[in-house]
Parts: C-alpha cells; structure tokens; sequence
C-alpha cells in the first residue's frame, strides 16, 4: 500500500516551461545516465505520456528503491511486482518513480511514495506483574 505520496507535477511543469522559453537548454533536461536508461529497457513500464521534448515515443516509467533495511536492494530500480512483493515483506522503504524518455534522455522525478511494513516499535513492553 503506498503512502505518503508526493506528486511532481508542478515542478515539472515549471521545468518544462523554462525549456520551453529558452532559459534553461535541452543538454540539461536530456541528461538520463547509462545505467538509467538500461534501467528503463528492463525494469521501466510503458506510459501513455508523449516525451514532452522530442515528442517521439512515450515516456518510460522506471520505479527505484530506497531503504535501510533492503540492504543490496537499496538504490536499484524495480517492476510493479517486485515492489508488490518487498512491500509484504520489507520494512517501511520509500520509492521514486522517474519518467525517462530512451530516444531523448528526457527524464525527470513525477512522484514519490512510501511502501513497506510499518516499523517496528523499538520500545520495550512493560508486563504486568
């Protein structure tokens, strides 16, 4: 179940806007790294959102995540199942769900969530004697 759920939009918006007037070059929005982009080749989901650079392909969505307690998982990019899974096992970890464009380099964060088991208390019961 996801919670605490942050939405990018309008900072993307705004990013978007300042490509679009000239104040800021397509080299620094189009800058996806190697391992993002093989990332989105084969762990990304297909979206139905146009690249709003090149306008040529839609936009992959490549979810990766983060947590003390996933330990080598920690900082990797996941599918939908995977995090399905760790979310029924895993101790509380949050997630960032990117969109990259693997024709341009587009890529940008559209949301973040937290996914997991609640934590556990690190209080000691007292017991009734």
């Amino acid at each position: 179940m996801q919670r605490q759920i942050v939405d990018y939009a309008l900072q993307r918006r705004s990013r978007l806007s300042e490509v679009h007037s000239g104040r800021t070059a397509v080299a620094d929005v189009c800058d996806a790294s190697p391992y993002l982009l093989r990332a989105a080749k084969f762990h990304g989901r297909p979206s139905s959102t146009l690249c709003p650079i090149c306008r040529k392909e839609q936009v992959t969505l490549v979810s990766w995540v983060f947590g003390e307690k996933l330990g080598q998982v920690s900082g990797s990019a996941r599918t939908n199942d995977e995090i399905s899974r760790l979310a029924t096992t895993a101790e509380e970890f949050s997630v960032h769900v990117v969109e990259v464009c693997r024709t341009c380099s587009w890529n940008h964060l559209v949301q973040s969530y937290v996914a997991g088991l609640p934590p556990r208390s690190t209080r000691s019961r007292r017991v009734a004697k």
